[in-house]
């Protein structure tokens, strides 16, 4: 104890930060404070100027970024497609094979694939793929399966329950002619007129034609 050195008393002459105090930087205060004249920030140039600090990220100058410069995937399934919408959708790949880490007789849901570690999380869809061979008899719900996990599962004495209703295609229809409407309803017009006109008028119509160069003469 008589070794240890005594702290000295507090008071307005031994007042210290509790961290070590570093000075600020004095910019422009002559040239022997180190940084006088242009104050660090060299000569012109943009950089030298105020306000230069504060560009965006990904700015260059002015010259084309690198972000805009690079090719970009088109489509809504890439993942650097532009733009990027709430119509992307994301399954998560859980295989086959993956499935030896249950018991035999074990429920395979979203909740238990992301206990054992398979998914990251239970609110993104899952869906079962064919990689690899499956011995155990488990019943499994996810959302998707392919047609060959499906196969798989019930070969084994599986069962597999689709949470999400499968989307059916829908078939694509013949797209009509542009004119073949405009023809039909000119068709049905003539057949319409002709109809109307009937045999007895057609005759007496050749009869006024036979009369007529007789009133000539």
């Amino acid at each position: 104890m008589a070794d240890e050195q005594e702290e000295p008393r507090l008071s307005l002459s031994t007042l210290r930060p509790a961290q070590p105090r570093k000075d600020r930087k004095r910019v422009g205060r002559g040239m022997g404070s180190g940084k006088g004249r242009y104050s660090g920030r060299g000569i012109k140039g943009q950089k030298s100027r105020a306000g230069s600090h504060k560009m965006r990220a990904g700015f260059e100058g002015g010259q084309m970024p690198l972000a805009m410069r690079l090719p970009k995937l088109r489509g809504n399934t890439s993942r650097d497609a532009m733009p990027i919408g709430p119509f992307r959708t994301y399954s998560q790949p859980v295989n086959i094979r993956d499935l030896a880490r249950f018991e035999a007789g074990d429920v395979v849901s979203p909740e238990t694939l992301k206990a054992k570690g398979l998914i990251r999380s239970v609110r993104k869809d899952v869906k079962l793929l064919g990689v690899g061979e499956l011995e155990l008899v488990l019943s499994i719900s996810v959302h998707q399966a392919s047609a060959s996990a499906r196969a798989k599962v019930e070969a084994a004495g599986g069962t597999l329950t689709l949470l999400k209703e499968p989307k059916l295609k829908k078939k694509g229809r013949k797209a009509k002619r542009p004119g073949a409407s405009s023809e039909q309803a000119s068709g049905e017009e003539i057949d319409a007129a002709a109809s109307s006109v009937g045999p007895g008028s057609a005759a007496g119509a050749g009869d006024d034609s036979e009369s007529k160069p007789e009133s000539g003469q």
